[in-house]
């Protein structure tokens, strides 16, 4: 990238969280006006037909980049739960998920721009280095083109890179981190602070460091920075790091977009 030009970062989150007349997080809506990309839920971890066709729809409407959010088969446990299963089977489901959605977008005549698998499954590929190269290779064969969103220390971003798929590295500025760089996970007692966040964001676009559980910096590459639905607050979150973004001259954009400028 040009170090005379701006900044420039995709801001997502995950969306169609439901299920039938179950909801799940902030409103749709009220996060398309906020965020760039969106990660819509399939089906198997939440999601239906009825909730992506909207989504997507929202996604036309707002010019957000979409991308499918494919998990493990678990709508009881959100997809948080690992599910003991080969990698064929696993990139099976994610097939399926990607390609449910992708006839949701030609519908609405809307291009799917990336895959970033959720939860669970996320984890699993990052330290699994053979799902990922079955998930790299079968992309490649049938949507060499796709981006997928994945960590920066991550076997996925690694398979992905060493075999020429098209890679979107995150930060996650509703999860904090150790010392490896890996997320941690823990029960919050109360919300977030949305400004704290916010800046939190901001010092990684500007000097690509972030504080850790014990108090170290670690430097972080990312093209993408990722808050969640579920994230108590979530809207103000969003909009927090948007508004600080933009504020201090970083431009926020669709993955597909972002990844033009490297």
């Amino acid at each position: 990238m040009d170090l005379d030009m701006p900044k420039i970062v995709d801001l997502n989150c995950d969306l169609g969280e439901g299920f039938g007349h179950w909801t799940m997080g902030a409103p749709d809506e009220e996060l398309m006006e906020v965020i760039s990309s969106a990660n819509v839920a399939t089906g198997f971890h939440a999601g239906d037909p009825t909730l992506m066709n909207r989504v997507v729809k929202l996604c036309q409407q707002h010019a957000v980049g979409l991308g499918a959010h494919p998990g493990y088969r678990d709508l009881v446990g959100f997809g948080r739960r690992y599910i003991r299963a080969s990698s064929e089977e696993l990139v099976n489901d994610i097939l399926y998920q990607i390609g449910a959605l992708r006839e949701f977008g030609r519908r609405y005549g809307i291009a799917l721009q990336h895959v970033k698998p959720h939860g669970a499954l996320y984890m699993e590929a990052a330290a699994n280095e053979d799902l990922s190269r079955h998930l790299v290779e079968t992309l490649q064969r049938t949507a060499p083109e796709l981006a997928l969103f994945c960590m920066d220390i991550s076997h996925t971003y690694e398979v992905a890179q060493r075999l020429g798929q098209p890679v979107v590295r995150e930060f996650y500025a509703d999860r904090d981190y150790d010392a490896s760089g890996s997320i941690v996970f823990q029960r919050r007692v109360a919300p977030p602070d949305p400004a704290k966040l916010a800046e939190k964001c901001l010092r990684a676009c500007l000097d690509n460091t972030v504080e850790t559980v014990d108090g170290k910096e670690i430097r972080v590459e990312f093209e993408s920075i990722c808050f969640h639905s579920d994230t108590p607050g979530a809207v103000e979150i969003g909009r927090a790091i948007k508004t600080t973004l933009l504020e201090n001259g970083i431009t926020i954009a669709p993955a597909a977009l972002v990844l033009k400028q490297d």
